[in-house]
């Protein structure tokens, strides 16, 4: 029986940090600071992409699936804090124990929220154990990065090695899953200045329903779950989906090509 906890977080520049540690000027705008943040870090990488503890998040969606429930959801609401969010997320952990499914949480998701549970104070025992509460922790728990209570599915099949790491999108997409939709990670920041904070916390729930179903794939493919509980659980995530209503939802029906597997 699958009890399984499938994240995303979707982040934007820690523009309070930032004038913290560079000493900036309160009267500066968010965009200002943020456009500051980018500039150095276009010095130095030749690209945008912050640096994990540079990063604050936006929004954590999940997709549970444990018993006979299964649920996609966006933790907390459009103007819950980030502290918040961090302690519902870790919160679930402590109720359900389940495994955690990410791709590329390894490299990015957890770091950041590493950094952010950090800054906020926010304790998470049963998450940080690795066999001092729980025995059996020792031997299968959320850090080492080969145990499989929290599987990185982009290591995973990348067999660990970074040259074989492959996007999300591209991988969703190969299979006939919907892919990235309406949204992208590099057009977070936009948004979220722009105040769309429900187009941002949908954008990345339709990421966790990719993922969820590259991860079924994946558990059917290592022989976990036979073909016939594939199908049955694809039937309840399109059940679910339908019954919630929702305009992304129903988009990401429209985007799912129900092919089978040849």
């Amino acid at each position: 029986m699958l009890n399984c906890f499938i994240f995303d977080i979707e982040t934007v520049p820690d523009v309070d940090s930032a004038r913290r540690v560079h000493d900036l000027d309160d009267s500066l705008e968010d965009k200002d600071v943020a456009d500051l943040l980018f500039s150095r870090q276009r010095a130095k990488s030749g690209n945008d992409f912050l640096r994990h503890h540079w990063q604050r998040i936006a929004a954590i969606s999940v997709l549970l699936r444990s018993g006979d429930n299964l649920k996609v959801w966006t933790l907390g609401q459009e103007d819950s804090s980030e502290k918040e969010i961090i302690e519902r997320f870790f919160a679930g952990l402590e109720k359900y124990t389940p495994t955690l499914v990410t791709w590329n949480g390894s490299g990015f998701d957890l770091p950041v929220l590493h950094y952010r549970s950090l800054i906020h104070g926010v304790t998470a025992a049963r998450y940080w154990d690795t066999g001092d509460d729980d025995n059996s922790f020792r031997w299968n728990n959320y850090l080492n990065r080969f145990h499989q209570r929290h599987t990185d599915l982009m290591d995973v099949l990348a067999g660990y090695q970074g040259r074989a790491a492959a996007p999300l999108d591209e991988i969703a997409s190969m299979l006939g899953f919907p892919g990235k939709m309406g949204m992208s990670g590099g057009k977070v920041w936009d948004e979220y200045l722009a105040g769309n904070i429900k187009g941002i916390r949908d954008y990345c729930e339709t990421d966790v329903l990719n993922t969820y179903l590259v991860y079924l794939r994946y558990l059917m493919m290592s022989g976990k779950l036979f073909s016939s509980h594939y199908e049955e659980e694809l039937q309840l995530l399109r059940d679910h989906l339908q019954e919630q209503n929702k305009p992304h939802f129903q988009a990401f029906l429209e985007a799912w090509t129900f092919e089978p597997i040849t």
